[in-house]
């Protein structure tokens, strides 16, 4: 992850809107000690529910904090070769996507409103890209880290 860089550039985004650490930590529902944790680089990258938090306080795109905060590759960098040319389109589907869409869906027989999609992006988004980083951090012929 970008860890050093995720900080100063969070600091930045804030300058820019004009909020002080006490205005966003109120924003995002989050401590202004953490917030300062966060840009002093005391604290490191958060985790991805607390980046959306500070992204929807600031209004700038969850993606772009992501991707700085080390969790999305860029475009350039990011491999789509994970799916195999046999797969059909149920396999491709992007869950991602799924949720985004107006369609109705449902949990356990339960309707899902906005809010519960974007909850379930966000921890799904979440443990997909600690997931990746854990498996970039494994070396070949290592057991996996997380069994």
């Amino acid at each position: 992850m970008v860890e050093h860089a995720f900080g100063p550039y969070m600091k930045q985004l804030r300058e820019q809107q004009g909020f002080s650490i006490n205005q966003l930590a109120e924003a995002a529902g989050i401590s202004n000690s953490q917030i300062s944790r966060i840009e002093n680089g005391v604290r490191g990258v958060p985790k991805p529910a607390t980046i959306r938090k500070i992204a929807d306080a600031l209004h700038v795109p969850y993606t772009d904090m992501m991707k700085q905060a080390g969790y999305i590759e860029t475009a350039n960098t990011a491999s789509h070769q994970d799916v195999p040319e046999w797969a059909t389109y149920k396999d491709r589907r992007d869950f991602k996507r799924m949720l985004e869409d107006e369609d109705d869906l449902m949990f356990d027989g339960i309707p899902l409103d906005e809010e519960d999609k974007k909850r379930i992006k966000d921890v799904l988004t979440g443990l997909f890209w600690e997931a990746k980083q854990m498996n970039k951090r494994k070396k070949p012929g290592e057991p996996d880290p997380r069994s």
